[in-house]
């Protein structure tokens, strides 16, 4: 596991700035569609080479209402984190929350940096002194709004990591996600035709994620079987809670995502929502319907379920399904195709000239809407990263491009080149910008 570096504070001291800096992106949302849940919770950070793991956490707030919230962002603290970012506000200086907050990260025993935000003059970097009251050795300035102390704030954070900490960093990860009880022990049991993981009927046995190397067509991999996530409103224990952030965090480091959905019970809507976690997160995903061999008639049921997931993942619709019973170990052998397809795919680079030649094609069929006189044009793409692909269109105005174009566009790429299991991103920059 990468080292991982989890950020607390109260509200509005610019917590998630800071985190949107140290990843050097803002997390975006690649379907705007409805029904896709947008929270995020972990990312990853690369500095110098040196890769480190993110949690950006809410607001802590004293007070009865928000006590069982307070604990869980201390417990995560604990649980997860190996560096602790105590964000402060530089400007306005500590409060009785600040205190608050100190005491529950004295009792982590983990190492925690105070990172004071908003120090972007002199006078108020004379005043970071009084932070020192709070206890902790080591205490250092930035100003997210200014970019200023980075640098430092990741030197520091990096000093004792290695390049490639990670022994299995280039070997292709993928994790099953799905609610509780669906089957994902068992599928991977399944998959590597042994009994690996424990496998219950009690929704919830599997606590942590667990990693499992294997080898695959001579090649070796690693499964990540993970806890049920439940759906927020009904997530009561605090260790359940902690499954979830874990889960949240297998799917953060993995590169397929597999989302496992139960055939007796069929699809629900927070489905949906577990899926949107990993296609906002960027991963290759495959669906696989479980527990086939409970449906009678099972070969005629298979286009009726193919239309049927059309229908409910319309927001998806490049995701291949396979229908397998982990239970019965029938056809588990259809699996591990999609699964390569979707990471190969989540990896593809396209020649800029080929890329070009299908854009100019299809703006000549389709030419842009014009929006109080003006129209847009684009002048050049480029595939600018993978993992998932991103391509970057260099336009006359980025403020005149609307989402069903932007769709269109998607589609005729998806049409001449295989994208098939993977999201893709889309940015539009005005050509004055660099």
């Amino acid at each position: 596991m990468k080292k991982c570096v989890c950020l607390i504070g109260k509200p509005n001291v610019g917590k998630s700035t800071i985190f949107n800096k140290l990843i050097k992106e803002k997390k975006s949302i690649i379907l705007d569609e409805p029904g896709i849940t947008r929270d995020r919770v972990y990312g990853t950070a690369t500095y110098k080479d040196k890769t480190f793991s993110l949690i950006d956490t809410g607001g802590i707030t004293t007070g009865s209402a928000f006590f069982e919230e307070i604990n869980i962002q201390a417990e995560l603290a604990t649980d997860e984190a190996d560096l602790i970012l105590f964000i402060v506000d530089g400007k306005n200086g500590l409060d009785s929350t600040d205190y608050y907050i100190r005491n529950m990260l004295l009792k982590t025993k983990k190492e925690v940096i105070v990172v004071v935000n908003k120090v972007d003059n002199p006078k108020r970097q004379e005043n970071i002194y009084e932070f020192y009251e709070l206890g902790f050795p080591t205490i250092m300035s930035v100003s997210a709004e200014h970019n200023l102390g980075f640098t430092a704030l990741l030197e520091y954070i990096t000093k004792d990591i290695t390049a490639n900490l990670n022994e299995y960093s280039d070997i292709p990860r993928f994790c099953m996600i799905g609610r509780p009880n669906v089957g994902k022990s068992s599928l991977i049991n399944a998959l590597l035709n042994e009994e690996r993981v424990i496998v219950s009927n009690i929704p919830g046995t599997t606590r942590d994620s667990i990693d499992t190397k294997f080898m695959y067509d001579k090649k070796e991999y690693i499964a990540v079987d993970t806890a049920g996530m439940r759906k927020k409103g009904k997530i009561y224990e605090n260790i359940e809670k902690y499954s979830y952030i874990r889960s949240m965090r297998a799917i953060e480091e993995s590169d397929v995502c597999i989302l496992v959905i139960d055939a007796k019970e069929g699809i629900i809507e927070h489905d949906k929502h577990i899926l949107g976690y990993a296609l906002n997160a960027g991963k290759g995903v495959v669906i696989a319907v479980n527990k086939w061999d409970t449906i009678t008639n099972s070969n005629e049921k298979i286009k009726e379920w193919k239309e049927k997931i059309k229908q409910e993942f319309q927001f998806a619709p490049y995701i291949n399904v396979v229908f397998l019973s982990a239970l019965k170990k029938k056809r588990i052998a259809t699996l591990m195709p999609e699964v390569l397809k979707a990471y190969e795919n989540n990896s593809k680079t396209i020649k800029t000239s080929l890329l070009n030649s299908v854009i100019t094609e299809a703006v000549s069929l389709n030419a842009p809407p014009s929006f109080k006189g003006k129209r847009l044009k684009i002048f050049f793409v480029s595939e600018t990263g993978t993992k998932p692909p991103k391509f970057t269109f260099q336009v006359n105005d980025k403020s005149l491009i609307h989402f069903s174009y932007k769709r269109y566009l998607e589609n005729k790429i998806r049409e001449n080149f295989d994208f098939t299991g993977t999201p893709l991103i889309f940015q539009f920059k005005n050509k004055s910008e660099e």
